[in-house]
């Protein structure tokens, strides 16, 4: 098994009244992660950024580490 940190923004949106995550972008390092979730903050209701680590073969991502967040957030259950 091959793990890596990366880093990625999740802007979130209301729909029905849930909170619902938008479209995850990926960021090269966490301080443009941040950068990134900054200029995002003023068109979503939430957005955050974490740090995750990433098994390389299966794409399944663990232990998320909040970088920064800007509104309301939902909470990142890993699997």
């Amino acid at each position: 098994m091959s793990n890596g940190e990366k880093f990625i923004v999740i802007p979130y949106r209301k729909n029905r009244g849930n909170l619902v995550p938008g479209e995850m972008r990926q960021a090269s390092n966490p301080i443009s992660a941040e950068k990134i979730a900054t200029s995002m903050s003023e068109r979503f209701i939430g957005v955050a950024a974490y740090a995750v680590m990433v098994d390389e073969e299966t794409g399944d991502m663990s232990s998320p580490r909040l970088l920064a967040k800007f509104g309301e957030i939902a909470e990142l259950n890993p699997t």
